[in-house]
This record gives structure tokens, sequence and C-alpha cells, in this order.
């Protein structure tokens, strides 16, 4: 799928790192010194994974996720071949999925922002890979039901039809939690959203029992999504 140059647009790149994980561990303290906003570079997360079948309370320290958000794709371009620190975390990697998307319907606030800018939505979209991020700063008395809730949720996106991949992100354990899923198509989403009793069991949940300080909610359209695996 083309696209103009000069549209705004979200990039995640998932790094994984095998044995040597101890070292984007210790990165992710400096992440803030790391990575900023600059340059078309309009947001920036660098976020450590959850382990198991994609959602977990157990973290997966072998992989790690950069979400971007350019002002247009010139600037991504440059960002990626001369930011030094994100080659090193390609360098020290054995494999790099890279993903670029469009943002066609976003609501909720990420830290007080809403950086994903909505695109207009057109009937190209209607067979396409669809990618939904959701992201949440849970209240501290709602952990524990929170967490609870997680191993329903997780087991109803793994048999969820039309559900390509899905791993769960976030900035800081247990508190900031965000998602990532690829689905076949924007209907399967629905699908799953309106019709999955799990899945409208925990958000009618969320809703009653106030779980949520901050939430954000966005679907994209895959423009790419590739992977590169290296030899160490």
């Amino acid at each position: 799928m083309k696209y103009s140059k000069k549209d705004s647009f979200t990039t995640l790149t998932l790094f994984s790192f095998g044995k040597n994980w101890y070292w984007p561990f210790k990165q992710m303290a400096f992440s803030k010194k790391n990575f900023k906003e600059h340059n078309g570079l309009e947001f920036i997360r660098v976020m450590g994974t959850g382990g198991g079948s994609g959602f977990s309370l157990r973290p997966d320290f072998s992989t790690y996720a950069i979400l971007c958000v350019w002002k247009n794709k010139n600037s991504s371009e440059l960002f990626f071949k001369s930011h030094e620190m994100f080659n090193r975390y390609i360098r020290k990697s054995i494999s790099v999925r890279h993903i670029e998307m469009k943002a066609i319907k976003s609501h909720g606030f990420w830290d007080r922002l809403q950086p994903f800018k909505n695109q207009e939505i057109n009937d190209e979209i209607i067979n396409l890979p669809i990618a939904v991020i959701t992201r949440a700063t849970l209240n501290w008395g709602m952990l524990i039901q929170f967490w609870k809730s997680v191993p329903r949720i997780s087991k109803a996106i793994q048999n969820a039809k039309g559900v390509l991949f899905f791993k769960g992100i976030g900035e800081l354990p247990f508190i900031q939690q965000a998602t990532i899923s690829i689905w076949k198509s924007n209907d399967f989403i629905n699908k799953f959203a309106y019709r999955n009793e799990d899945h409208k069991t925990v958000i009618k949940k969320t809703r009653q029992n106030n779980w949520y300080k901050e939430d954000l909610f966005s679907r994209f359209k895959v423009i790419l999504d590739s992977t590169n695996k290296f030899k160490k």
C-alpha cells in the first residue's frame, strides 16, 4: 500500500535479544535520555513486553518495543538511518520486527496526550490487516482485580478468529500497560469486541469498577510488517 511521505504515521519496532537480555533491560532506566522527540519525531515510548502467550504478569525480558509517531515518512527514514542508540538496539538483537501503521480511529489519552492523528477512512481498509493498540494507567486500588482478569482476556484473544499477532507491552510493570494486536481485517476486530462474552465481561468490569486512571484505544491500518533475523 502506498501513502504520502507527508502523512503522519506510527511505527512499532519489536527487538528480540535472546540470551542477551540484560543489556536492553538496563537501558530502560535511560530510555528518556536515549530517545527524545525531535526532528519530526512527535511521540516515542520505549517499553518492555509481557511473557507467556502475550499478555502476562510475568515479563518477557528478551523482547522490547519502541513506539514512535512521526510527522512524516522522511523524518522516520532519517531517524532509523542515523540514530545511534536505535541502531545499537538493532546490532545487539537477534531479530527485529518493524510495523508501520496509519491511525484510522483513536480515542483517549496517553500521558495526557493524544499521539495518534486519525487519517481519512475509506473502503481500502475493509480487507486489510488492522492493528489495535490499547494503553492504560491503572488505579492502584484496582491492580489485583485487573491482573486477575488478564488470563481470561488473554485466552479469549488467543482463541479469537482472525487474530494474527498479540503482545503485551508497557512502560512500567503492573501499573502502565499497553497491548498491540494485529487482525486480518476490521470485521474480525468488531466481532471479537462486540460478540466475545469474555471480552464484553472484562470491559464492563473496567467501567463499573473504575480500573483505569487513564486509557486509550486506537485502530490502525497496517502499511508494512517486516521481520529481520540476524546470525550471532
